[in-house]
């Protein structure tokens, strides 16, 4: 299972990092949104789990990018805020199979990670 995390808080990314390759993945970790179009055009991914509100860049042109170049990775939206808690995410973004508050344990992250990685 390949991931990449897109995450502006390094301590949080590296947390959700560890858990997943507890359970086998493989993790990119990425800060911006520079960072996660470079990730997306040198590797391939199943899923990204990527937080709403990055401190450099845009998220939704991140989901964007990937719903362009790699069409079959799901994103997984993480955030700390009340942005699309009317579940309009899903009508932005074709790719997104989640959105959850970034306050879960990470295990549950993880868990979720794995579900929605897997072959549809």
């Amino acid at each position: 299972m390949k991931v990449l995390i897109v995450e502006s808080k390094p301590e949080l990314g590296l947390l959700w990092q560890r858990h997943l390759e507890r359970l086998g993945a493989e993790v990119t970790l990425a800060h911006s949104q520079e960072d996660a179009i470079f990730a997306l055009c040198g590797s391939d991914f199943q899923i990204i789990v990527l937080d709403l509100v990055l401190d450099q860049g845009s998220a939704l042109a991140v989901a964007d990018f990937a719903s362009y170049r790699r069409p079959d990775t799901r994103v997984l939206f993480v955030t700390n805020t009340s942005f699309f808690s009317d579940g309009s995410i899903f009508a932005h973004s074709p790719n997104a199979c989640a959105y959850v508050q970034s306050a879960n344990p990470p295990e549950d992250l993880a868990a979720m990670v794995e579900h929605y990685a897997a072959p549809r």
